[in-house]
């Protein structure tokens, strides 16, 4: 157990491990600025905020999984956010079980990514990584704070998902952004890129 822990870690670079603190950063500095936003145009209306707004700032787990391009990256992102929330006890923080509700949309996206074989190369697949971490986010926090109703709560996965497909769209325009840049070291989840690299190797 320990060397297969041991081999996943040393699977990343320094630079990769740079880029999943970057990004998991910018995912907590950006919810307190989105979350009120979307406050102000979801309360009047009567749609829960939390699930709309989830979709804009869980985007940053996507762009990182899309950036890095190997398995276990929107973990490690959402790993980095829960221990920064509980540490520093920013926005959005709920104590010890913030490691449960922030760890829960990484460990989806990675599962979906498995699953489909992908690594947020396409639209496609940022589109429905998006929708799956912030319904898995929804879920997570209904489950342990909220206790929905079953109508309200699937309303509030409905508005969930839309956002995280949103989410995605947003994502996956950043992947492509950052793959134009041409950085060394970023994968951009190209399997292109990865046999250039194993080449140069």
């Amino acid at each position: 157990m320990r060397k297969k822990i041991r081999k996943f870690f040393l699977s990343f670079t320094v630079f990769d491990l740079i880029i999943i603190a970057l990004i998991a950063a910018l995912g907590i500095a950006t919810k307190p600025v989105i979350v009120p936003l979307v406050h102000m145009i979801t309360g009047p209306l009567f749609i829960p905020g939390g699930a709309v707004a989830g979709g804009f700032y869980m985007m940053w787990i996507v762009v990182g999984a899309g950036i890095i391009g190997k398995r276990g990256a929107a973990t490690l992102i959402a790993l980095v956010q829960a221990i920064m929330v509980i540490a520093i006890g920013v926005f959005g923080t709920h104590g010890i079980m913030s490691l449960i509700s922030y760890l829960i949309p990484g460990l989806a996206i990675d599962l979906f990514l498995i699953i489909s074989r992908q690594n947020c190369r396409n639209i496609v697949s940022c589109f429905f990584a998006g929708m799956i971490a912030n319904i898995a986010g929804t879920m997570m926090t209904n489950l342990i704070f909220f206790k929905l109703p079953w109508i309200p709560l699937l309303l509030t996965i409905a508005a969930g998902a839309l956002s995280g497909c949103l989410g995605g769209l947003l994502a996956h325009n950043l992947i492509k952004g950052f793959k134009k840049i041409k950085i060394s070291g970023l994968r951009t989840g190209s399997r292109e890129s990865v046999r250039k690299k194993g080449k140069i190797n």
